[in-house]
C-alpha cells in the first residue's frame, strides 16, 4: 500500500511538473474550451447547450487519449519497465495508478468548466449532479482504457500519435460537440456511435442536463464503462516490458476489441 501511494503522488505530480502534462492535463482543454466559448457561441448557438458536457468530455479525452499513451510507450523503450519488473513493480500498477492520477486532474478541470461556463458564458447547469457524476466517470473510465490500450501495442511515440489523432479528431467533429447528433447523415451518424465522445456527450445531455436523448442513455454509460473494463483487461494481456522483447501473449492487432462495447451500441 505504501508503495503505491508513493507510485501514485509521483505520477499525480509528474502531471503537473511536467510541463507536456500540464499541458494536455490543464492548459491546452482550459484554452481551447475558453476559445471556442468566446468564438463559436455566436456562430453556432446550440455549442452553448453543451459547452459544460462537451467541454468535459474533450478535457478526459485530452488528457487520456493525448497525454497517458507516450510515456508508457517512452518508459517501456527507455527499459524503465524493466527497473519496475525488478524491483515487483506489477503491469496492473503500471497502467492503473497513471489513469488514477490522471483521472484526478480530468475532475478538476471538470469542476473549473462547470463553475465557470455559467458566469462567462451563461451557459446551463446540470440539473442532475448525479446523472453528470455518472456521465463523468463513464467517459473517464471509456477514455482510460482506451488509452491504456494504445500505450501498449504501439511500438513508438509516433504510432501513439497516430492512434489517438485518429479518436480525439473524428471525436471532436461528429460527437455531438460541434454538430448535433440529430443533424448528422445516417450513415455518419451510425459510425459516430463508435466514439467514446458520442456516447458521453448523449449520457451528459440525457442524464445530467435533462435533455432528450438521441438514444438510450443507459446503453451509452455501459458501453462507456464495457469499454474501459475491456480495454484495460486487454492492456493487462497485451503488456510488455521491454520493446525489444518479441514474445507477446497476442498480437497487437487485438487492441481493436476495445471497441466491441461501442459496436454493440448499433444492435440498439
Amino acid at each position: 500500500m505504501n508503495a503505491f501511494a508513493a507510485h501514485f503522488s509521483f505520477e499525480f505530480r509528474a502531471g503537473v511538473r511536467n510541463r507536456m502534462l500540464l499541458f494536455l492535463n490543464y492548459l491546452f482543454p482550459l484554452g481551447l474550451y475558453l476559445m471556442l466559448g468566446f468564438i463559436l457561441i455566436g456562430l453556432n448557438p446550440f455549442f452553448l447547450e453543451v459547452i459544460i458536457p462537451g467541454m468535459v468530455v474533450i478535457a478526459a479525452m485530452a488528457a487520456y487519449l493525448l497525454g497517458v499513451p507516450e510515456p508508457l510507450v517512452g518508459a517501456r523503450e527507455a527499459g524503465i519497465f524493466r527497473s519496475f519488473k525488478i524491483n515487483g513493480v506489477p503491469p496492473s500498477s503500471i497502467l492503473i495508478i497513471p489513469s488514477l492520477t490522471t483521472g484526478v486532474h480530468t475532475v478538476i478541470v471538470a469542476a473549473i468548466i462547470t463553475a465557470t461556463a455559467p458566469v462567462l458564458f451563461d451557459a446551463p447547469l446540470p440539473i442532475n449532479w448525479m446523472g453528470f457524476l455518472v456521465s463523468l466517470l463513464a467517459v473517464i473510465v471509456a477514455t482510460a482504457g482506451m488509452a491504456v490500450v494504445i500505450g501498449v501495442v504501439s511500438s513508438n511515440s509516433r504510432v501513439v500519435i497516430l492512434w489517438s489523432q485518429l479518436v480525439f479528431i473524428p471525436s471532436m467533429l461528429l460527437g455531438g460537440i460541434m454538430i448535433p447528433y440529430s443533424e448528422l447523415a445516417t450513415g455518419v451518424a451510425k459510425a459516430s456511435r463508435l466514439l467514446p465522445a458520442t456516447q458521453a456527450v448523449n449520457a451528459f445531455r440525457a442524464l445530467a442536463m435533462g435533455e432528450i436523448a438521441d438514444f438510450d442513455p443507459w446503453v451509452s454509460i455501459g458501453s462507456l464503462l464495457a469499454c474501459g473494463f475491456v480495454g484495460f483487461g486487454l492492456a493487462m494481456f497485451l503488456f510488455s516490458w521491454d520493446s525489444h522483447n518479441t514474445l507477446r501473449r497476442g498480437h497487437p492487432a487485438l487492441g481493436f476489441l476495445v471497441l466491441l462495447p461501442l459496436v454493440s451500441t448499433l444492435l440498439f
